[in-house]
């Protein structure tokens, strides 16, 4: 494979991104420490409430019986113990080590009164404990320093600390909006967030050519999510502005499309989209689950359609043999990677023999990936590294101008795929000409392996307002 990148080309991006993501830090954001106080007093009486609410439960009465005087509600060990060993429930996923899950993804699966308590629960603690103290903890003079390393990850993404600013919660909207809220810009300024659109899946389509994957990401006409939904979910059409539809889109794209680019399989997205859709892992009846335009529910659908349980997986005689929804979705998972990404599929083979040939990978942007990698590693990682580089080159472009321009505004942090900024908003259009710029123009033309079109979704908040709308 040609890699037009150089190694010195990959340590100046990074020594250049070492001195941009300085000045980001050094510079800081501002925070509302009385707001911070308030909300963290306020947490604390709501956890109280569920805590108390929850030992009148019999879940916390089997776990009283169970662990005695070491009862422990936030004890993983115990809670998965308690569930998978005792109440004998199927973990709907595992633990690295074998165990029986209990994040809140395993969880919100699992319909046993007081569990959703326990999540709950444990969402406030985080909120309270994990951002809003650290933002009294880590702040100077009313503003935090977040650091940014390049130096942590394997990938060659960055990492945060001191605060650890790429941990502010995004996909929950409450806990999203608490933590936000809490930060400002500088007085007289608008923070804005300039956030690249499926990064990620841009970058893997530059790795692996499938044809029908660039036609996709070039054509903003077209939607992956929605066509599979509509085979996923077995409509002949959807439409995205309809709430119930927009629903299945979402779970497609996030219960199935994304986990099975990142080599998840048939079985867990299953889970995941029952889950998303409201339909339990076991019979289907009438009415079920989410309701849908025609007043009917999705369970009528799938009965309708000959899909009436969840289904189960078993090895018979060395095969594994699926029924119900779980089948429908292995035929899916078959049909997405040996006919709908059938080059894509072809291509994650290749890169992982290269890997076992020589023990190392290289990435388009000059890195080397190397040391000890699971397949999804070998796989995903000079993906997510590349992706990352690519908003590094932006971040430091960004930084170039805003230092020969003399601009008033600020660079502040990144969070992954998002840049975020301080603005003076005199100069917030040619902020976001300069950003769109160096995205659209200067970004492929340092790098010709970029064979789809980057774009980056640019948000400005209020002047004088937080980081929440």
């Amino acid at each position: 494979m040609q890699i037009k990148a150089t190694m010195a080309d990959a340590y100046k991006l990074i020594h250049e991104g070492i001195q941009a993501l300085a000045r980001a830090e050094r510079q800081g954001i501002r925070i509302d420490i009385p707001y911070c106080e308030r909300v963290k007093k306020r947490l604390t009486r709501r956890i109280n409430r569920l805590e108390r609410k929850f030992k009148e439960m019999e879940l916390y009465r089997l776990w009283e019986k169970v662990f005695r005087a070491k009862t422990n509600i936030y004890s993983n060990d115990q809670l998965s113990y308690l569930l998978y060993r005792v109440m004998k429930i199927e973990p709907p996923k595992f633990t690295a080590g074998g165990k029986g899950a209990t994040d809140e993804e395993a969880l919100s699966q699992i319909d046993v009164p007081g569990v959703g308590i326990i999540v709950k629960i444990r969402k406030l603690l985080r909120v309270r404990d994990t951002y809003l103290e650290a933002f009294i903890k880590e702040q100077t003079d009313g503003y935090i320093h977040p650091f940014f390393n390049l130096h942590t990850v394997r990938t060659f993404r960055s990492s945060s600390s001191d605060p650890n600013f790429q941990n502010i919660p995004k996909r929950d909207k409450d806990a999203q909006k608490i933590c936000r809220r809490a930060l400002f810009p500088r007085p007289g300024h608008r923070l804005v967030s300039m956030d690249f659109s499926a990064l990620e899946v841009m970058i893997s389509a530059c790795y692996h050519k499938d044809p029908n994957m660039l036609a996709y990401l070039r054509d903003k006409t077209s939607d992956m999510h929605l066509d599979m939904a509509k085979q996923i979910f077995i409509f002949d059409s959807l439409d995205r502005s309809i709430p119930a539809h927009a629903l299945l889109r979402q779970a497609t794209k996030n219960g199935f499309v994304f986990p099975q680019f990142y080599g998840d399989y048939y079985g867990n997205n299953a889970r995941y989209l029952a889950d998303w859709v409201k339909l339990p892992q076991g019979r289907w009846e009438r009415g079920m689950g989410i309701e849908l335009p025609d007043g009917s529910h999705i369970s009528d659908h799938f009965i309708a359609n000959g899909i009436k349980e969840f289904g189960t997986i078993k090895e018979v005689r060395g095969r594994t043999i699926a029924t119900g929804f779980l089948k429908h979705v292995q035929e899916i998972e078959n049909d997405f990677w040996n006919r709908r990404f059938k080059v894509y599929n072809e291509w994650r083979k290749r890169w992982v023999e290269e890997y076992r040939k020589r023990g190392y990978l290289r990435m388009l942007t000059g890195f080397t990936c190397s040391g000890v990698m699971k397949k999804n590693e070998i796989i995903n990682y000079p993906i997510q590294g590349s992706a990352f580089h690519c908003l590094l080159f932006t971040f430091n472009r960004l930084d170039e101008a805003m230092r020969k321009e003399k601009w008033d505004s600020r660079l502040v942090g990144q969070i992954h795929d998002e840049i975020v900024m301080d603005v003076h908003p005199d100069e917030f259009e040619h902020v976001e000409r300069t950003a769109h710029r160096i995205v659209r123009k200067e970004l492929p033309a340092a790098w010709s392996w970029i064979i789809v079109p980057l774009e980056i979704e640019v948000e400005a908040f209020e002047i004088d307002g937080p980081w929440v709308k």
